[in-house]
């Protein structure tokens, strides 16, 4: 078997399947000793409203764009055999999964490493509009501090 970088983003509507998605990530590369993941789900309370459904919208072709360019910056910064983002748009439900964000290295902390800068930056870089059905009324989410604030510890570190 040869070795081979993967890297690959898909926004789409319908579900996917975690264990799949890994393998996929795994397979025909014997360097890759680590893979680690990341799967966000739709969360039934946020800023103290319940949350019937969320909608997620895109601007197709940039988003894409967007976060081909994070994951660029991520395999500049550490030696990743492979990365996958997958994000779901349109409907979703309370629990169901919207994002995977997985990375695949020789070792376990530059996976860590890169699948947690990916994730950072997806949540304040990545052109994505959400919004909230709850008992006031629709809502568009808008990026929270925390996440302006773990996107911020990246331009400190120094790969």
């Amino acid at each position: 078997m040869t070795s081979r970088s993967t890297f690959s983003v898909r926004i789409q509507q319908a579900d996917f399947d975690l264990s799949q998605e890994i393998a996929n990530l795994r397979a025909g590369n014997p360097k890759v000793g680590a893979v680690v993941s990341f799967v966000g789900t739709v969360r039934d309370l946020n800023d103290g409203l319940d949350v019937a459904a969320m909608e997620l919208e895109h601007y197709p072709g940039m988003t894409e764009k967007a976060i081909e360019t994070i994951l660029a910056q991520a395999s500049a910064r550490w030696p990743v055999a492979g990365a996958l983002v997958i994000h779901r748009v349109g409907p979703l439900k309370p629990q169901e999964q919207i994002v995977l964000v997985a990375v695949s290295a020789a070792h376990r902390g530059e996976a860590f490493a890169a699948c947690e800068f990916i994730i950072d930056y997806l949540k304040t870089e990545a052109p994505f509009w959400k919004k909230e059905d709850t008992p006031a009324g629709a809502r568009w989410v808008d990026a929270r501090v925390s996440d302006e604030a773990a996107l911020s510890k990246w331009s400190k570190k120094a790969n």
